[in-house]
């Protein structure tokens, strides 16, 4: 029997914007953290498998390493678990007897696992520039404005907040302290439920939902049978939004205008040239996508579901995977022995570029300097912030 050769091109070409080359540049008027104290060994260094592989074993239990579905590969195989950034964070907190949580993924899910571990163990990131657009989208200062544009308008005593697992500790905090839940992509329909019962009247209950457009919209129209005319969306960069106080009283969803990068590129173009290139080709998309997208696709469903639905599949059959790219050639790779075709909704390239900011250098530098005894990149969340953002996820753990 031959061995399947690793899928690295996967119908994808490259994209001229290079995407910050992948993570590694920097655009320091825009980013954090961009240098690390101390050497980073360099990229071409051979043996940084080794070296990764020594600091861990130096290590032992006293660390853990936490890698997201998005992750490179070179990062990935030191993953004691992998999963989305919720199944993570809550898989740190189970693991009490590791000192240290090492958190392959971006600053927003750090953040989470810090807020669900205990004090005494240590959250770190391996690169502080590994951050979120869509996260970054929605700022305390902007949230706590949107709050007294809603009321001036005479509606915020109507409105629930929903945030998306993918937004700040702040955004996080916000949401508790306005009785407000979180929601992953997979139990947002749930959530929302959840947020129109809390309401004296559900008919006039309205949700605030951030900071992705994109699923709460989903959510709303294919979830739960809405219209697009009950949803408006909220501008943090426009006065009031870019709303009348009149849209804010009609509208039952308020969106807040953000976005993932990556999903976001997705159109429909991209569904209907791969079902021309791919003739009876299923289309698995994540509700990150927009709405035409997700309207168009056969599946739509969290990173989670993809992979079980891709782990579920007839031998033979053939998937065009909106998500992200390291995710999908990962997937290609792994089912090429039973022949499913795996390939990658766009023709271009569509890396996360921060979360490809965790690369195998600054894994190496972290683990090494962890096992000199040097603490880097903690992620720790101020007691406040964690109180009420703790609050709102555990309004989301007990949703039924």
């Amino acid at each position: 029997m031959t061995t399947a050769q690793p899928r690295t091109d996967l119908d994808v070409q490259p994209t001229p914007l290079a995407l910050l080359l992948l993570g590694r540049e920097a655009d320091p008027a825009s980013e954090r953290g961009v240098d690390c104290p101390g050497d980073l060994p360099s990229p071409s260094d051979p043996d940084l498998v080794a070296r990764a592989r020594a600091a861990k074993e130096k290590l032992g239990d006293k660390v853990f390493v936490l890698g997201h579905h998005y992750q490179r590969d070179e990062v990935i195989q030191f993953a004691d678990v992998t999963g989305d950034s919720f199944k993570l964070a809550r898989d740190a907190a189970a693991r009490p007897e590791a000192e240290y949580i090492v958190f392959c993924g971006v600053h927003f899910m750090a953040e989470s696992a810090d807020i669900l571990t205990s004090d005494e163990q240590k959250v770190v990131l391996p690169d502080l520039a590994a951050g979120c657009s869509m996260a970054d989208m929605a700022t305390a200062e902007q949230v706590a404005e949107c709050w007294d544009v809603l009321s001036e308008a005479g509606v915020a005593d109507q409105v629930v907040p929903v945030a998306y697992m993918n937004s700040s500790a702040d955004i996080k905090a916000f949401t508790g302290k306005h009785g407000g839940t979180i929601c992953t992509s997979s139990n947002a329909k749930r959530a929302l439920e959840w947020a129109f019962e809390q309401g004296q009247d559900p008919s006039t209950t309205k949700i605030l939902f951030l900071p992705d457009q994109h699923l709460g919209r989903n959510t709303a129209v294919r979830d739960l049978g809405m219209s697009l005319e009950d949803c408006v969306v909220y501008n943090p960069h426009k006065p009031n939004g870019g709303l009348t106080a009149e849209q804010l009283r009609d509208a039952r969803i308020i969106l807040w205008r953000g976005h993932c990068s990556v999903h976001g590129r997705f159109s429909l173009e991209s569904v209907e040239d791969v079902r021309a290139r791919v003739p009876g080709v299923n289309v698995l998309v994540h509700p990150e996508c927009k709405h035409e997208v997700v309207a168009a696709a056969d599946l739509v469903g969290s990173t989670e579901y993809i992979i079980k639905t891709l782990e579920a599949a007839p031998r033979g059959s053939k998937w065009a995977i909106g998500t992200e790219l390291n995710l999908v050639r990962r997937l290609a790779n792994r089912f090429a022995e039973e022949d499913k075709e795996i390939v990658f909704l766009d023709r271009t390239v569509c890396f996360c570029s921060t979360m490809n900011r965790i690369d195998l250098p600054h894994l190496v530098w972290t683990l090494e300097s962890l096992a000199e005894g040097t603490l880097v990149n903690r992620i720790e969340v101020d007691k406040e912030t964690e109180d009420f953002a703790k609050l709102a996820l555990e309004r989301m753990l007990a949703l039924p």
